[in-house]
């Protein structure tokens, strides 16, 4: 009883915390965007990924907390393909939308005379195909789930957890091996791009680290750029994400070895999947803080407009 106790409140705190940490973020920089003098790339793709880790938390946070209370089931087999569908394809969006974070933060920290300096967003609107892309590349790999998704009735729920509103049918051997290789292509080239712009953003911040030291040792006042800031709290959300998505592997892994259910696991597993969406918000509102000034002078600005129409 105190272990069911504890999953309820752990599974709470995270979908509250974590969802309102990320509409925070998302409304922090939409201000940004919106009413700052340079759309900056790197605020839309934060944007999306603020976005896509509420997605998971209501998805996935939101059914197991109810479940975790004991309430009844209220999802149907639509629902449960809609929701089961919608958490997969957010997981697969935040793989493609956290390594696009670190690629265009890296290529907008290179030195003017590298050539990746070339390939620096000129628009915020120009990283919108990215996202039109993982869209259509994640909703097409998790198709599948339509089919093998249903609700759970008496029959099953006898056999399965009683923490679980859904139900993962069998799939057919040709199904998993047109599917599964496709997971993991999309995982090891996007991951592989998020460690090559890591591992590129942390010489740089090396090289400019050694910069400050020679600065300081001839008493000289440096600032750092705010580019080189970003780029910190950047590898910090890296961290956080390579973390937690490794973890979950590992203990997925256990699981399917495992020969019998241990509830514990699944818990601790089905909280790491939530982690990184609970986390990542409160990662950057640590490093960047909430400007709550910008906030209100938005908000000020909105309702003049707003009376200068009425007036009209």
């Amino acid at each position: 009883m105190v272990l069911k106790f504890i999953k309820e409140i752990i599974f709470l705190l995270m979908t509250m915390v974590g969802t309102l940490g990320n509409i925070s973020v998302s409304v922090n920089y939409m201000f940004s965007w919106w009413g700052g003098p340079e759309k900056k790339p790197i605020h839309l793709i934060l944007i999306h990924l603020a976005f896509t880790n509420i997605i998971i938390l209501l998805a996935k946070g939101l059914p197991k907390t109810i479940a975790a209370f004991g309430l009844r089931n209220f999802l149907d087999d639509i629902g449960c393909k809609i929701i089961v569908y919608l958490e997969r394809v957010a997981r697969g969006l935040s793989i493609c939308t956290s390594s696009l974070l670190t690629v265009v933060q890296a290529i907008i920290i290179s030195p003017r005379a590298s050539g990746w300096r070339r390939l620096r967003p000129k628009s915020s609107w120009h990283i919108l195909p990215f996202f039109f892309f993982f869209w259509i590349l994640n909703s097409l790999i998790s198709v599948n789930l339509i089919h093998s998704i249903t609700s759970i009735n008496l029959n099953i729920s006898q056999l399965k957890s009683e923490d679980n509103y859904c139900y993962f049918m069998l799939e057919s051997q040709k199904t998993k091996w047109i599917v599964l290789p496709l997971m993991v292509l999309r995982d090891a080239v996007f991951q592989g791009a998020m460690g090559g712009a890591s591992g590129y953003m942390v010489s740089l911040l090396h090289k400019h680290h050694q910069h400050v030291l020679y600065l300081q040792k001839a008493k000289l006042l440096y600032r750092t750029p705010p580019e080189l800031r970003a780029a910190q709290s950047v590898l910090l959300l890296m961290l956080c994400f390579v973390f937690f998505y490794w973890t979950d592997c590992a203990f997925s892994l256990l699981l399917s070895l495992s020969l019998q259910y241990n509830s514990l696991m699944v818990s601790i597993q089905e909280i790491l999947v939530l982690g990184y969406a609970t986390f990542s918000p409160l990662v950057l509102i640590h490093r960047d803080g909430l400007p709550v000034e910008c906030w209100y002078a938005q908000w000020k600005k909105l309702r003049k407009c707003v009376s200068h129409l009425s007036v009209q």
